[in-house]
């Protein structure tokens, strides 16, 4: 039906034009805090307070989405994308929610960039980067194992085995002299 297809996409346009008003939102509320509240400083100078008292005063009039811990959200949004610009209108706020909590830049633009370029959405992001931790996390264990009970060194591109007179290289096992 032409008149469905019409109806659907105007309906998509309009919902992902309000996602980017709230991820707009919460970037200017972030830029706020950090800017203005405190000059630009790691910390107010009155501390931690700044926040409690400002969720203090807007979740009674604007709800939940206005505490403490969705301002703390705000405050590193703004910190992690200082740019305004750079916000992707494709993103909405609980995959910038996601993205902010991952600390490698590249790995956090790569994400980014998937979710974009994929279409995900935000549980499909967290899935992505939850495979990612654990793909990680295995790797540190695999590593700890073999430095824990193989100890070997990196010399000259080769792995040099304490235990042994010879080396492991690419093709095999090369005696030492």
């Amino acid at each position: 039906m032409i008149y469905g297809s019409i109806i659907d996409e105007a309906r998509a346009t309009a919902i992902r034009s309000v996602n980017f008003s709230r991820v707009q939102m919460y970037w200017n509320i972030g830029r706020r805090i950090f800017e203005e509240e405190q000059q630009g400083k790691e910390r107010a100078d009155y501390g931690t307070y700044l926040i409690k008292n400002l969720a203090k005063e807007l979740e009674p009039e604007y709800g939940s989405g206005f505490g403490e811990r969705q301002l703390k959200f705000c405050r590193q949004f703004y910190r992690t994308y200082p740019i305004g610009n750079t916000l992707r209108s494709q993103l909405n706020w609980s995959q910038y929610r996601l993205l902010i909590q991952i600390p490698d830049a590249d790995k956090r633009e790569y994400y980014e960039s998937e979710s974009v370029n994929n279409l995900w959405t935000a549980r499909e992001t967290e899935r992505q980067i939850r495979r990612l931790i654990s793909v990680e996390n295995d790797i540190n264990k695999a590593l700890t194992y073999v430095i824990a009970f193989r100890p070997r060194i990196l010399m000259q591109g080769r792995f040099i085995d304490r235990n042994y007179s010879h080396s492991i290289v690419a093709g095999g096992f090369e005696e030492m002299s």
